[in-house]
Formats: C-alpha cells, sequence, structure tokens
C-alpha cells in the first residue's frame, strides 16, 4: 500500500481499500502524537490546518505529525498538503468514516487527534486535549457550545435542532455525558481506539465512536473549543446525514427499537384480549358501535412478540458486532431463551396450547358462548408459537456459529 507522502496525486494502491487491522498498518516507527485529516477537494484550507497543526506540535514540543488522507479530491488538495508537510494517504471508498478509518490505522502516534481541514477548528492550541489524555481520559470530545460558536460557523438547523437532538439520544441510550456529540474535533489515545472497533463509513462515525466507547466504559472528556466558519463548499447534507446518525443509533439500540415497543404493544394487546374474553358474547357497545376486541387484541399481542423476539435476536447479533455489550441482562436474556432445545419446547408448548383450544372449541356444543373471542385466542397461540419457532431458529443459528 502506497502511504509515502511522495506518492504522485491521483496514485491509488490496489489495495487501498481493502480491510486493514490498526497493527498492520501502523508503521514501526512510532511518534507522540498523529493529526489525522480527511479530504475531499479542500485545496483552499489544507495547507493553512497542516501548517498550523505542525506548528503546535513544534511549540508544544512533541514528536508528531500530521497525516492527510485524500478521499478522491480532484483539486489540488494533495499538492498543497505535501507541500505544506503532511503525510498523504489514500483511501477510496467514499465518506468522512472510511477517510478516518484509513488515516489512523495508518497513522503512527500514541495518541491521536482528528479533525477537518476546513479551517472550522483552530490547530494552533490542541494542548487541552493531550492534557486530558495525559489525566486519564481515553477519548477527549471538543465542545463547541461551551467553547463559542463564531458567527456564521453553524447553520441554525445544525446548531439548535440536529446537534442538541443527536447529543440528547446518544446521552438517553449510552447515558454518556457528551454535550456535542457531532464535534469532529477529538482526541483518542490508540489503545482505546483499537478497542471499539469502529465500522461505519459515512458522517455516523461520530456516533458510534460516544455510543461504543459508552458502552465499554471509557473515560469520555470534553474540552471547549472555539467553532470557525468554514473555508471553502460545505460537504455535510444535512438530512442525508442526520437521517445516517438516527439510523445508526436505533440500529444500535435494539432496546429502543424493539424491547419497548413490543412491551407496550404485547401488554396493550393482553388488555384488549381480557376485555373480548370477559364479555358474555365478546363484543363491547362503543357507542352506537359494538366493537369484537378480541381480533384487535390478537393482532397486538403477535405483533409485541414478534418485537420481543427480534429484540432477542438484534440483541444477539449486535453483541457479536461489538455494537452492545455482550455481558448485559438482555444478552443473557436473548442467548438463554434461544437455545435450540428451548425454542423447540415453547414451540411445542404454545402451539399445543393453541390447538389443543381449536380442539376443544370443536368438540363444544354449537351455542357455547363467546366461541368467537376462544377460537381467535387459540390461533393467536398458534401464530405465536410459530413466530417464536422462526425467530428462535435464527438466533439460535447466531449463537452457534458466532462471527470469526
Amino acid at each position: 500500500m502506497t502511504t509515502l507522502s511522495d506518492a504522485p496525486r491521483g496514485f491509488r494502491s490496489p489495495e487501498s481499500t481493502a480491510a486493514r487491522t490498526p497493527a498492520a498498518d501502523q508503521p514501526v516507527e512510532q511518534v507522540e502524537v498523529s493529526i489525522v485529516m480527511p479530504c475531499l477537494n479542500e485545496e483552499e484550507a489544507v495547507a493553512l490546518c497542516v501548517e498550523k497543526a505542525k506548528g503546535w506540535l513544534g511549540r508544544a514540543g512533541l514528536s508528531g505529525e500530521v497525516v492527510v488522507v485524500d478521499n478522491g479530491s480532484e483539486d489540488a488538495s494533495v499538492e498543497r498538503a505535501l507541500g505544506a508537510g503532511a503525510r498523504v494517504v489514500y483511501e477510496d471508498r467514499r465518506g468522512y468514516g472510511s477517510a478516518l478509518r484509513r488515516g489512523i490505522a495508518s497513522a503512527r502516534g500514541r495518541h491521536i487527534v482528528m479533525g477537518d481541514c476546513d479551517d472550522t477548528y483552530d490547530y494552533r492550541d490542541l494542548e487541552p486535549f493531550i492534557a486530558a489524555l495525559k489525566e486519564g481520559a481515553d477519548i477527549v470530545v471538543g465542545n463547541r457550545y461551551a467553547g463559542g460558536i463564531m458567527p456564521g460557523a453553524m447553520t441554525w438547523s445544525h446548531r439548535y435542532l440536529g446537534t442538541p437532538v443527536l447529543s440528547f439520544l446518544i446521552r438517553l441510550f449510552s447515558r454518556a455525558r457528551v454535550g456535542d456529540s457531532q464535534c469532529g474535533l477529538r482526541a483518542f489515545s490508540r489503545t482505546a481506539y483499537d478497542r471499539l472497533d469502529l465500522q461505519s463509513d459515512g458522517m455516523e462515525f461520530a456516533s458510534e465512536m460516544i455510543l461504543k466507547a459508552a458502552r465499554l466504559g471509557l473515560n469520555i472528556a470534553e474540552v471547549p473549543i472555539q467553532y470557525f466558519p468554514r473555508i471553502g463548499d460545505a460537504k455535510l447534507e444535512t438530512f442525508r446525514d442526520g437521517w445516517r446518525h438516527l439510523r445508526f443509533l436505533l440500529l444500535a439500540t435494539p432496546d429502543t427499537l424493539y424491547t419497548l415497543p413490543g412491551m407496550l404493544l404485547g401488554l396493550a394487546g393482553l388488555a384488549v384480549l381480557a376485555l373480548g374474553l370477559g364479555s358474555a358474547d365478546g363484543s363491547i357497545d362503543v357507542g352506537p358501535v359494538e366493537w369484537r376486541p378480541i381480533f384487535a387484541g390478537s393482532m397486538l399481542v403477535i405483533l409485541g412478540l414478534n418485537a420481543l423476539f427480534f429484540a432477542c435476536v438484534a440483541h444477539l447479533y449486535t453483541a457479536s458486532a461489538g455494537i452492545t455489550p455482550g455481558g448485559g441482562l438482555a444478552y443473557r436474556l436473548a442467548k438463554s431463551l434461544f437455545r435450540f432445545e428451548r425454542v423447540l419446547l415453547g414451540t411445542a408448548v404454545l402451539l399445543g396450547l393453541g390447538l389443543g383450544l381449536n380442539l376443544f372449541l370443536a368438540l363444544a356444543e354449537e351455542g357455547a358462548s363467546n366461541r368467537a373471542s376462544y377460537a381467535a385466542l387459540a390461533q393467536t397461540l398458534i401464530l405465536s408459537g410459530g413466530n417464536f419457532a422462526l425467530s428462535g431458529f435464527l438466533g439460535s443459528v447466531m449463537h452457534n456459529f458466532k462471527r470469526a
């Protein structure tokens, strides 16, 4: 793989998009601090950012490097980064996360600082980040709200809606005490980064880092920073990138996506079923309308149980992928419930109850009261048993054939 700073502009190694581990990419000679900057058509600002970062390294007396990750620039970004003294590496797969993962894997520093090369962040003083790392923090995130957002630096939708909402959700889902979860200026130790095993290719890389760090119990600190108007055209797409963050947070939080809705649907369904079974003929008068709640109750119960079954499958997968903790209560319950033999037993019980109730109704007298409600309950048990079998078998496959 070509990572030398004298590689010609536009050169791409055939290995540049291959999955690589940090250990494989990391050169033997190590420095104290690597400053990694993803770059896509930033010819107006990249040299300025590199010069500021190198100047700070010199004043701080730290051994270090500036690594610019070219993500397919079609302007003079590479030449200007090289001219300012950066080491340039290449990543063909487009995306903020892809570029950062390549640059961090290639970096030589014990401590890594990441940030954009559009001059929105002030690289002349990174001492608070390094000081926090030396004091025991694993990851240090800049807080633009605490340090000051300069006029014109951030759109109102990002400042008052997007970033606060995403920060709130990350605090809710992970309990990480972070006030500015989307700040791109961060520092972390090589050891902490290797534990995270980050996979995101896009802007959601920022959310994945904090979410996983919090779930692993890493020490996350914040330092106030100033945020300045960018030089050049913005690459962020508000709705697309905002949705990618939100989608990642939901998919990485099975309890929010499945467990809570499943419990609410299931409890509501049981309450509605009780209304139908408690009625003499299975109907309830709602004003002038005669309502048979057993059918709505059956649907709610089945939907709720399916959501809970999927929650178990999701916990098994996200734990194997390192997204949720493998020792958590939900994971342990899913692991215990979705053992193949227990799935078979649970399926047999639900199917047996449903078929038994159907048999009882078939043998009962034609005029038996509330017959339709009990028939609906029997079908609910049968469908739930079938769904449990399908979900449970999938969960058993995931449990017994874990990802290497």
